[in-house]
């Protein structure tokens, strides 16, 4: 009986012993909590287009052939080690970096390096409609890429050898060498794509991401929780932290509560009304950025009464911005009048915004044909975003603004993923919206939001299509010269300051709270996009 006692005392002390050396471990480990603010839309930048997607995919998972030094806008290699561009700018040769490992996962272990095969894949699939992944489940789209044109500009994207490849384009593109920051080119692996192929998968690769970037796809638990591990044979070097986990908690204060509590050490948009909470937090601190964005209001030109344009010149006028900014934005943010901002070159300072009349508007609304005023439907945004830190609060005001000029207005909003699933197939009356620009170029604002091909892609969810307005954005891009560019610019905001197909609400600031255990994170030129590649945590 004695001897089973220290038998079993000596099991229980190793028990003990080991639980306490795997409890070590794993604090040994570095792990960093990201509370995010909802849950992505998938895990495919080719297809979807929001900062939320871009954030759970592009960033940890996937590299692209340049990039931007962090924090600005000045592109450096990436996957592409260097490129030359042909003098009439219609060739672009890359060279490919060399040793580029892609991950591994239940399905697939991969049995090369990257390489130009897996550039003209990526680029393919988007572009050509013989490609077997060009084919899309009904509603989704390949929303930049179309936004863009770029089935327009991008002739054939060919491999020299594997660590070379061209592309040609069918006309010169000024803003090219920056659309291929984006996260929509993302690089793919082509072996892993063949291989879902003949396994009769092929939606894995958008569910079950492979890319070459910093950290490894685990798991994902929809609306809760997003699971990454560090990539060992990261090409840039492995990350410092071992683990990242996106905590998804679409409530800020809520986000705000977990960061003080050490459950997660970044949160993504803050509210502005614990903005000075957070400046006097002793564990915090709070890093801004001026905003490169546009919260604003889309009306559905194709659907009454926004067709005409007396009644979205009416509502413009029927909105108090300053009690919007006041009120929602709190201070972290300037009245919009352009859908650039004032930060990006070609801004037009010379436009005048419609100044608040709700007289003069209803007024306007009676020579348009409604002098007893309309029912409309506006939608508002359920999630809180960079460019509208309170979407319901946000609508609540304007319904109350456009009631004043006898407009009746239905608020309605769905999950985050239902609706940029309908407003990419204009179900939209009128929507609440923003954007984050990408790339630095006012085309990607111009391009994505109110261009003819941006109705086709999705991203122009107020279905205007323009003709003078999109032959002097289309005629930008072909202009080599910032000068000439910027003058054509400042025509087209014009021409949509009259024709008002949204109404440009404001132009955030961009607020990222961390603890301060926290190294190394910095807010990037495009405040959506966080990295945490160089990301530490302090002992």
């Amino acid at each position: 009986m004695k001897k089973n006692l220290q038998f079993a005392a000596k099991v229980g002390l190793v028990a003990v012993l080991s639980t306490c050396a795997g409890f070590a471990a794993a604090q040994a480990k570095k792990t960093l909590v990201y509370c995010s603010e909802a849950s992505p839309e998938g895990f495919s930048p080719q297809l979807y287009t929001t900062g939320t997607t871009f954030d759970a995919s592009a960033n940890p998972i996937y590299n692209r052939l340049v990039d931007f030094e962090l924090g600005t806008t000045n592109i450096k290699p990436s996957l592409a080690e260097s490129w030359e561009i042909s003098q009439d700018g219609l060739t672009y040769t890359f060279k490919l970096r060399k040793g580029v490992k892609f991950h591994s996962n239940a399905k697939f272990k991969p049995t090369r390096d990257f390489n130009a095969d897996d550039v003209v894949f990526t680029f393919s699939r988007m572009g050509d409609p013989k490609n077997p992944y060009n084919k899309l489940a009904v509603g989704q789209t390949f929303g930049y890429y179309l936004d863009m044109g770029l089935d327009k500009i991008i002739d054939k994207v060919e491999k020299v050898d594997d660590n070379t490849v061209v592309f040609k384009l069918k006309h010169a593109e000024a803003p090219f060498l920056a659309d291929l920051v984006m996260s929509f080119a993302s690089i793919y692996s082509a072996e892993y794509a063949g291989n879902m192929q003949k396994q009769n998968n092929m939606t894995a690769i958008d569910t079950d991401p492979i890319g070459t970037g910093p950290f490894e796809f685990v798991s994902y638990q929809k609306d809760a929780v997003i699971r990454y591990k560090a990539f060992d044979a990261y090409w840039n070097g492995r990350p410092k932290l071992d683990s990242l986990i996106y905590a998804i908690t679409p409530d800020a204060s809520v986000r705000y509560a977990k960061l003080k509590a050490n459950e997660c050490q970044v949160m993504s948009y803050p509210k502005p009304a614990d903005l000075a909470l957070m400046k006097a937090d002793a564990n915090v601190n709070l890093i801004s950025k001026p905003g490169m964005n546009i919260g604003y209001i889309a009306f559905n030109v194709n659907k009454k009464p926004f067709d005409n344009k007396l009644v979205r010149q009416a509502l413009s006028m029927a909105i108090d911005k300053a009690s919007i900014l006041k009120t929602v934005y709190q201070g972290a943010g300037q009245p919009a009048k352009n859908l650039i901002p004032p930060t990006l070159w070609s801004y037009n300072d010379k436009v005048q915004d419609y100044a608040y009349d709700p007289v003069k508007a209803k007024a306007l609304l009676a020579k348009a044909g409604y002098p007893n005023g309309v029912e409309i439907e506006m939608w508002y945004l359920p999630v809180q975003r960079p460019y509208m830190p309170d979407g319901k609060r946000a609508g609540e005001l304007i319904q109350s603004d456009w009631a004043k000029i006898g407009v009746k207005v239905k608020l309605t909003t769905y999950e985050w993923g239902e609706y940029l699933k309908r407003s990419k197939v204009g179900d939209q009356q009128s929507m609440m919206f923003g954007w984050s620009g990408d790339n630095g170029d006012p085309d990607n604002f111009f391009g994505n939001l109110l261009s003819c091909d941006g109705v086709k892609g999705g991203g122009n969810v107020a279905r205007w299509c323009d003709k003078d307005f999109d032959a002097l954005i289309q005629k930008a891009k072909l202009t080599s010269k910032q000068a000439d560019r910027a003058a054509l610019y400042e025509k087209a905001q014009v021409i949509a300051h009259e024709e008002a197909p949204m109404i440009d609400i404001a132009h955030s600031v961009g607020f990222v709270p961390v603890r301060k255990n926290v190294l190394n994170f910095k807010i990037p030129a495009t405040p959506y996009a966080f990295f945490f590649d160089k990301v530490d945590l302090a002992k």
